[in-house]
């Protein structure tokens, strides 16, 4: 994982502090197998630093390269998200909450870059397919929407196999 993205909480007075990050497609590179692989994204970390505990208010804008669920083409994505995470000092607590870091004594480092990339991808949609035109058409590749409407018209013949399952739940 890159230095690039940490954050250096042992050194801060408490009081609240901003550190800027930029997100390029080297930054994907750490992560094998990853839904994206290129992306300009800046990051804004605003901290609000206690004597026991930092709250950090993470914003990522900008843009990612993702691939269409429909046509299977790349496209650019948007993104604008804000989360939140604090960070508390000692050791780990026994309640579980996924929003809550804990940073071991003796430790001054907070690494960020696991943490920007899964927020990054919680800001993804579910169902991922090129955005229509403005006068509400696909923009998917055409010559990729007319095969999977090929293969639509062959399957929507009736298959006879289930014309006795169908008399059962029509008897009911």
């Amino acid at each position: 994982m890159s230095r690039r993205y940490n954050i250096p909480l042992g050194g801060m007075k408490d009081g609240r502090h901003e550190i800027d990050f930029e997100i390029d497609n080297r930054f994907f590179e750490d992560f094998e197998g990853s839904e994206v692989n290129e992306g300009n994204l800046t990051v804004q970390v605003v901290i609000e630093k206690r004597s026991t505990h930092a709250d950090l208010t993470i914003s990522i804008s900008g843009t990612v390269r993702i691939c269409c669920d429909r046509c299977l083409e790349m496209f650019s994505y948007g993104i604008n998200s804000k989360n939140r995470l604090i960070v508390k000092y000692g050791d780990k607590d026994e309640e579980f909450d996924p929003d809550i870091l804990y940073l071991p004594q003796g430790e001054n480092v907070l690494e960020m870059q696991q943490h920007f990339y899964d927020f990054v991808l919680l800001a993804l949609p579910i169902r991922r397919i090129h955005p229509d035109d403005s006068k509400g058409n696909s923009t998917c590749d055409p010559e990729m929407l007319k095969k999977i409407e090929n293969l639509r018209s062959e399957e929507s013949e009736p298959d006879p196999r289930w014309d006795e399952l169908k008399k059962l739940m029509n008897n009911n």
